[in-house]
């Protein structure tokens, strides 16, 4: 092929211009290859000096020199922050960089070799010898204003991490010591190598009380890892975390893999996946027992935005035979917002109880089902605005039945049982719920006046729901978030009944999600007619200290039985059902209620009228007539009045003093904030209209008006 003269002639400009520079790279190559003891000293000497400057650390480097064209040897290096234990020790150390990357400004890790070496994290007391680490550096020219871009930062923390894996390694002897206080954990790797981008390790746990091996292939070159822990003939083990967190924690094997990593726009994505088998868990929040996951992993899609984290929907969740697409989102700015949507696909129900976790839900264990299941879950709340937390939950059956009970038959319900309620733990007695017991009371022999204070005060869409109110869970949710604490819960009178009914009183988190899945069960598949419900939960549930089911309630008060009971009687007790054991609290010496109580007596009342149960009354709906039986008004001490008012008219704002004062500082797990703030108990009747509401909360902010002046 013919070139014109003219393209000969900068073809031979470049050729020049490019001899050049090599001559001028090659020479100066030779220059720093001669002068490169000294450059070295240098850079180790400017080292030493930031290190005490700015992190107070006594940087110790003996006999550094080269070895080769690309490698620097130590003979023993050190750390020892000022006034701490020594944080590490190396000796005989051989560091090998990739020229190219280091030309570029990158310190990118070819080999390392160590043939001995001690790291030692130590905390006694407050003290601890890795401070340093969380200490702010000082820098004049930063901008104080500046938001980290998350992105950028996970990009340039990954690839740092990634250049810092050696293509070869061979870690002999090295120590990593934790000390807390007391306690110790000691990990020693007698050998780690890494072998044309093959990875074996071999770590003993406490003076060879178990063996680790961190096992796999890592190509950092590439962006991939692919490597597992686990321990040989026994579980790993991980008895710090049990020792500061109380949880229990040991699983056979751990994957891990990192799949890829990709700059996209403002996005960047990690792919990888992450696995665990048979892990073990046992905290006295979370269980009353062992949980086992048999497997479970999550096939990930990382999204780090500027002011963002994220996994995907293109995620895929595995356990077991459930297989769920999540999508988490947190935003750091302008606002901070959490989002999770969870979704799967239609799934069969006998694989969904199969999968769950060995020991969460003992009382469904070995049921069996048939049909078809599909779950799925929107959440999102953003902190400027938590009352606007949205919230769905839904299980959505198709076909689903019940072919075979677990450990309990939930149909037990429906006959007569034996119920035993706990106090602090223990039994306190046998009550049988059925005729057998004599004060069991029929509902239609119970007052409609106490059936129907009880559904305004604690569940008024009863009847209507499916054993959840969404919109009482949302107010939860904002309610809670906002006071950084439990305050409000959002349970029905379903939820109450299967927690007495068939769980333990233990408070954990697999107790309250076994609660919610019995009563999807009951309500869904009609195990059980509301009636019955209603009628069981009424013969139940405390009314004061040692007082069970409204039979024993309306004679240990009034001396009455439960068909007699009038409307103040009944708003008395239902007033009384989320704290029994206070109920004697809000009686006078000669019997009457405290005046303080007038106002939720008017407050429920009026919600009664408006739902057609009672006529309007002006005369706070039987407040007046309610009188305490003669022999158990010798239990009653004398109390100040204007200190007891102020209490029982406390705003929303004073809530947390009301509970205080009423309960020692200690909120009892009962209470129902929607029974405290008045003003809430009008917004959860979801029976009622807007308009209606609105002059039901008039009245009453008119009513705390008037109570606030009589009291000045």
């Amino acid at each position: 092929m013919h070139i014109p003269s003219k393209y000969l002639k900068y073809i031979k400009i470049s050729g020049v211009v490019v001899a050049v520079l090599i001559v001028v790279a090659f020479v100066a190559g030779l220059i720093a290859y001669s002068k490169r003891e000294a450059i070295l000293e240098t850079l180790v000497q400017k080292a030493k000096g930031k290190a005490k400057r700015d992190y107070g650390l006594n940087l110790a480097i003996v006999n550094p020199h080269f070895e080769g064209l690309s490698t620097i040897a130590f003979s023993d290096v050190s750390i020892v922050p000022e006034n701490r234990d020594s944080l590490l020790q190396m000796s005989d150390l051989h560091i090998k960089v990739k020229l190219l990357p280091l030309l570029l400004g990158d310190i990118k890790l070819s080999g390392l070799k160590v043939k001995s070496g001690k790291v030692q994290l130590t905390k006694r007391d407050s003290i601890r010898n890795y401070d340093f680490l969380f200490k702010k550096k000082n820098d004049d020219n930063a901008n104080v204003s500046s938001k980290p871009n998350y992105a950028q930062l996970a990009n340039k923390l990954l690839n740092q991490l990634l250049y810092k894996i050696p293509d070869d390694m061979d870690l002999r002897n090295f120590e990593f010591l934790i000390v807390r206080d007391d306690s110790r954990m000691k990990f020693y790797v007698t050998s780690a190598v890494i072998d044309d981008g093959d990875l074996r390790s071999s770590i003993l746990i406490n003076n060879k009380e178990s063996v680790w091996h961190i096992d796999g292939t890592v190509e950092p070159s590439d962006n991939k890892l692919d490597f597992k822990l686990y321990a040989e003939g026994k579980k790993v083990e991980l008895p710090l975390i049990e020792q500061k967190l109380g949880l229990k924690l040991n699983f056979d094997t751990v994957y891990t893999q990192l799949k890829n990593t990709k700059k996209s726009g403002d996005e960047f994505h990690i792919y990888g996946s992450w696995g665990i088998k048979n892990l073990l868990i046992n905290h006295p929040k979370i269980a009353a027992n062992d949980i086992v996951v048999p497997y479970g992993s999550i096939d990930a899609d990382l999204l780090i935005g500027e002011n963002y984290i994220a996994v995907d929907s293109s995620s895929v969740i595995h356990l077991r035979d459930i297989e769920a697409r999540p999508y988490i989102k947190y935003t750091v700015s302008p606002t901070k917002t959490y989002e999770l949507k969870l979704r799967t696909e239609e799934m069969e129900a006998q694989h969904v109880f199969d999968s769950f976790p060995i020991g969460l839900f003992e009382s469904l264990e070995g049921m069996k089902v048939a049909g078809k299941l599909q779950y799925s879950l929107d959440f999102f709340l953003d902190a400027a605005q938590p009352d606007s937390v949205r919230f769905s939950s839904t299980l959505q059956p198709q076909g689903f039945r019940i072919l075979k009970w677990g450990k309990i038959n939930l149909q037990k319900i429906n006959s007569p049982f034996i119920y035993t309620p706990y106090e602090y733990g223990k039994p306190m007695r046998d009550i049988k719920i059925g005729p057998e017991n004599p004060d069991y009371t029929p509902i239609d022999q119970i007052a409609p006046e106490l059936r129907n204070a009880v559904l305004t005060a604690e569940d008024p869409s009863f009847f209507s729901h499916r054993g959840f109110v969404e919109k009482s869970i949302r107010r939860s949710i904002a309610t809670n978030f906002k006071e950084k604490a439990f305050k409000r819960g959002g349970s029905t009178i379903s939820m109450q009944l299967v927690k007495n009914v068939f769980l333990n009183r233990q408070k954990t988190l697999a107790r309250k999600v076994e609660e919610i899945l019995i009563v999807w069960l009951i309500e869904n598949n009609r195990i059980s007619d509301k009636r019955r419900m209603f009628e069981v939960y009424l013969n139940l549930i405390e009314w004061g200290r040692n007082v069970y089911g409204i039979g024993e309630a309306s004679r240990y008060y009034f001396d009455k039985s439960p068909s007699n009971l009038n409307l103040g009687e009944s708003i008395f007790l239902a007033n009384i059902i989320p704290r029994p054991k206070k109920s004697l609290y809000y009686f006078q010496p000669d019997g009457s209620l405290r005046t303080s109580l007038r106002g939720y007596f008017k407050l429920i009342g009026n919600l009664m009228a408006a739902r057609g149960y009672v006529a309007r009354d002006t005369n706070a709906y039987g407040f007046y007539s309610v009188r305490l039986k003669e022999s158990l008004r010798q239990q009653i001490a004398p109390a100040d009045s204007v200190v007891v008012d102020s209490l029982f008219e406390a705003d929303e704002e004073d809530t947390d003093l009301f509970l205080k004062n009423i309960f020692g500082g200690k909120k009892p797990d009962t209470i129902h904030v929607d029974q405290v703030s008045k003003l809430k108990v009008i917004q959860e009747d979801t029976t009622l209209s807007r308009a209606e509401k609105r002059r039901l909360k008039r009245e009453q902010r008119k009513k705390e008006r008037e109570q606030r002046r009589n009291d000045d």
